[in-house]
C-alpha cells in the first residue's frame, strides 16, 4: 500500500474543486493547475497550492503532458488526479505519469487504450457476449472512401473522447462529407486526436449507463445505473439514478454485463459502462468511460459511496471495502447541469460576467461548482457552470425538490438554461417517462413556447413595482450610489405626486408615487392604485405585500443602467429613465444589427475557418466562417447578398463581439428597366 498524502489535479472547474473536497475530507493536500485566464478561478482559490502552466490554448496549458509532469515533479506529489475530460482518458499521460514514478488515479494504460477507445473497445466487447451495434473508425480520408458501408441514419463522434464533442447524427450522404471534417476537427481540438467513429443510429433509444469500480486485486463490482436519456446536442443535461425504465431483471442483466466487461479487462478504479435500450429493452453496448463521469453525484446520494475517495483508496492499493450484495440504491437522485447558453437562440453560448449569481440551499440539494458570484464566464471552455443534484425518497419528491430549487437559482447578466431545465421537468413527458434521446429534439419548441406563455401571463405590474420598490429602499447600496437619491429627496414634497417613467422590455410605464415613506409605498399605474408594504429585503433581494399577497424578487444591476429582475421564475429586464450614468456606452453589436455592413460574432470566441476571400460575392445565408466558443462551433452567415470587402480577422484570432470580423458592401437589387 501507497499511502497518498498530496495529489495534483490536473482539470480545472467543479470537478477539481470536487476532488479537493473529498481529499480535505481524507487529509490529503492538494496542487491546482490553471491557465492565465483561470487565475481567479475557484479551484485555484480552493488548492492548497497552485501553479500557472500557459496562457490560453488548451494544448499549452490542461492538454499539456510534459508541463503537467514537470509541475508535479516540482511540487512533490504522489499522485494525479485527472478529473474527467482533458487528459482523463488519454494513455499517453497514464504512461507519462508511471515514467515519473507517479501514481496515476485511473485505470492502467492497457485497459484505458482498450476501452478508452470506442473502436478496440467494441471489438473487446464482442468477445465476451455483449450486443454491440455496428460501426466503424479511422481518420477522416479513410471513413470518406467507406463513407455509405453501414447505410444512414450514422452517429458521429470523436473516437477517443465523450461529452458529446463533436457528435451530430448525419441522415443522407450529401451531409457527410462536412460533418466528418467538423467531427475531426473537434476531436483534435479537444482530445488530442482526430480519430472518427462512425455508428449505425438507432431510433429513439435510451441511453443507460452503470457505473463500475474494480480494484488491483481482482475485484469489481457495479453501484447501478444513471438515465441520461435527457441530451442537448449529444451532451446529457438530466441525469437520474435509479432509472425509471429499467425492470429489476434488466437491472440485473446490465450490471452483470457491466462487471463482465471490467472483470475480463482487468479493470480497476472507477468506470462507466455506457448502452442504449431500444423500445423492447433489449440493450446494447456503446462505450466505455474509464474516468469518473460528470454525473457521478446522482450515484453517490442513491449509494452512500463517495467515488472519489474509493478511487484514491483503489490508487493507494487497498483492496474494494464491500461485496456486490452489500450495495443497494436507496430513495431517487436527479442531476440537472446549468448551463451558461440561450435557449431561445439555439442554446448559443452566453459568456460573460454574472451581475448575480444567489444559489438555492436545504436539506438534500448538493451544488458541485467550479465559480463564485464573481466569475466571469469564459469563452474558451464548457458553457457548464455547475451540476444542482436533488434527493428524494422516489422520483416524485426528487423531481419537486429539484423543481423547487431551479426556482430559487438566480444568475443574471447572462442567459443560462435554468428556465430550460424546468419546463422538462415539468412537462407531462417527462413526468410520465415517455423519454429517450430524441427527448429536446422532439420537446424543445413547445417547452420556449410554454415558458413564453407563463412569462406573458405574469402580472406586469408585480415585477415592475417591485423593481421600482426596490431601487427606493436600496438607494444607497453600491450598484446605485452614482443614481440620484431617493424622488422626494431630488424632487422635493411640494408635489402631491410625482411620476417616474420605468422601461420593460419595449414598454415605457409612467409610474406615480403617492406616498414614500418606509415600509409603506403607494403607486399608481394608469390610474389604478398600488398600496405595497415591504417586508424584507438585502443587496440583492426584497419581499413585500400586495394587498397582503407576499412576493419575492431577486435584483441585480449592469454597469449601473440595465436592471435584472427575478420573479416567478422568470427574468425581466428593466430600468428607471431617471437613472444616469456616468458614461453611457453605446449598445453592443448584435448580429442582426449594428452597421448592415459589418458582420460580428454573437459571442466571444476564436476564428475556427473563413470560407470567404477580399472580393468575393456572397449571398444571403451563405456561411462566412465559424467562431468556436465553449466548445461549440458557431456558423456565422451573411446577412444579405453582398461583397465581401474586407476581412478584419484571421484563423486563430480570438474576437470579442464588438469587433467586426468581415466587412460587406450589400448588392441592391436593380430594378427592372421599363420595357
Amino acid at each position: 500500500m501507497t499511502k497518498i498524502t498530496r495529489i495534483l489535479i490536473a482539470n480545472r472547474g467543479e470537478i477539481a474543486v470536487r476532488i479537493m473536497r473529498t481529499a480535505r475530507k481524507m487529509g490529503i493536500t492538494t496542487v491546482a493547475i490553471y491557465s492565465e485566464i483561470d487565475r481567479d478561478s475557484l479551484h485555484v482559490k480552493e488548492a492548497d497550492e497552485a501553479w500557472c502552466i500557459g496562457e490560453v490554448e488548451l494544448s499549452e496549458t490542461y492538454l499539456n503532458i510534459p508541463k503537467i509532469i514537470e509541475v508535479a515533479k516540482e511540487s512533490g506529489v504522489q499522485a494525479i488526479h485527472p478529473g474527467y475530460g482533458f487528459l482523463a482518458e488519454n494513455p499517453l499521460f497514464v504512461d507519462a505519469c508511471d515514467e515519473a514514478g507517479i501514481i496515476f488515479i485511473g485505470p492502467g494504460s492497457n485497459a484505458m487504450r482498450i476501452m478508452g477507445n470506442k473502436i478496440s473497445a467494441r471489438e473487446f466487447v464482442k468477445k465476451s457476449g455483449v450486443p454491440v451495434t455496428e460501426g466503424l473508425t479511422g481518420k477522416l480520408e479513410t471513413l470518406l472512401k467507406a463513407k455509405s458501408k453501414i447505410g444512414f441514419p450514422v452517429l458521429l463522434k470523436a473516437a477517443a473522447g465523450g461529452g458529446g464533442k463533436g457528435m451530430r447524427i448525419v441522415h443522407d450522404e450529401a451531409e457527410l462529407d462536412e460533418a466528418l471534417e467538423s467531427t475531426a476537427r473537434q476531436a483534435l481540438a479537444y482530445f488530442g486526436d482526430d480519430t472518427i467513429y462512425l455508428e449505425k443510429y438507432l431510433d429513439d433509444p435510451r441511453h443507460i449507463e452503470v457505473q463500475i469500480l474494480g480494484d488491483n486485486h481482482g475485484n469489481v463490482i457495479h453501484l447501478f445505473e444513471r438515465e441520461c436519456s435527457i441530451q442537448r446536442r449529444y451532451q446529457k443535461i438530466i441525469e437520474e439514478s435509479p432509472s425509471p425504465t429499467l425492470t429489476p431483471e434488466l437491472r440485473k442483466k446490465m450490471g452483470e454485463a457491466a462487471v463482465k466487461i471490467g472483470k475480463e479487462i482487468g479493470y480497476s478504479n472507477a468506470g462507466t459502462i455506457e448502452f442504449l435500450v431500444d423500445n423492447q429493452l433489449n440493450f446494447y453496448f456503446l462505450e466505455m468511460n474509464t474516468r469518473v463521469q460528470v454525473e457521478h453525484p446522482v450515484t453517490e446520494l442513491v449509494t452512500g459511496v463517495d467515488l472519489v475517495e474509493e478511487q484514491i483508496r483503489v490508487a493507494e492499493g487497498y483492496p474494494l471495502p464491500f461485496k456486490q450484495e452489500e450495495l443497494s440504491q436507496n430513495g431517487h437522485a436527479i442531476e440537472c447541469r446549468i448551463y451558461a447558453e440561450d435557449p431561445e437562440h439555439n442554446f448559443r453560448p452566453s459568456p460573460g460576467k454574472m451581475t448575480l449569481y444567489a444559489e438555492p440551499s436545504g436539506d438534500f440539494i448538493r451544488i458541485d461548482k467550479g465559480i463564485t458570484a464573481d466569475t466571469e464566464i469564459k469563452s474558451s471552455f464548457d458553457p457548464m457552470i455547475c451540476k444542482l443534484v436533488t434527493w428524494g425518497i422516489d422520483r416524485e419528491e426528487a423531481t419537486l425538490r429539484m423543481i423547487s430549487a431551479l426556482q430559487d437559482y438566480h444568475i443574471h447578466g447572462i442567459k443560462t438554461n435554468i428556465p430550460y431545465l424546468s419546463g422538462i421537468l415539468r412537462s407531462e413527458a417527462f413526468t410520465s417517462n415517455s423519454i429517450s434521446t430524441k427527448f429536446c429534439d422532439a420537446h424543445t419548441r413547445d417547452i420556449l413556447a410554454g415558458i413564453l406563455k407563463e412569462k406573458e401571463q405574469v402580472p406586469v405590474h408585480l415585477p415592475l413595482l417591485g423593481y421600482l420598490l426596490f431601487t427606493l429602499v436600496n438607494r444607497d447600496e453600491a450598484h446605485v450610489s452614482r443614481r440620484p437619491a431617493d424622488p422626494w429627496t431630488s424632487v422635493g414634497f411640494w408635489r402631491e405626486e410625482m411620476h417616474l417613467n420605468v422601461k420593460s422590455g419595449e414598454e415605457v410605464y409612467k409610474i406615480g408615487i403617492k406616498a414614500a415613506k418606509d415600509p409603506e409605498f403607494v403607486f399608481t399605474i394608469a390610474d389604478e392604485s398600488y398600496n405595497i408594504r415591504k417586508l424584507s429585503g438585502d443587496a440583492s433581494a426584497l419581499r413585500f405585500a400586495l394587498k397582503g399577497i407576499p412576493h419575492a424578487i431577486r435584483v441585480s444591476h449592469e454597469d449601473g443602467k440595465k436592471g435584472f429582475i427575478s420573479f416567478g421564475g422568470h427574468i425581466f429586464e428593466m430600468n428607471r429613465q431617471d437613472f444616469l450614468t456616468g458614461s453611457m456606452e453605446a449598445e453592443r453589436y448584435e448580429s442582426s444589427g449594428g452597421h448592415s455592413n459589418e458582420v460580428h460574432s454573437p459571442m466571444p470566441g476564436k476564428v475556427i475557418k473563413i470560407f470567404v476571400e477580399e472580393g468575393k460575392q456572397v449571398k444571403k445565408g451563405e456561411l462566412l466562417l465559424i467562431i468556436e466558443a465553449m466548445k461549440m462551433e458557431n456558423s456565422i452567415v451573411s446577412p444579405s447578398d453582398a461583397i465581401v470587402t474586407k476581412i478584419n480577422v484571421a484563423v486563430n484570432d480570438r474576437v470579442e463581439s464588438t469587433k467586426a470580423l468581415i466587412i460587406l458592401e450589400k448588392i441592391e437589387e436593380s430594378e427592372n428597366p421599363e420595357s
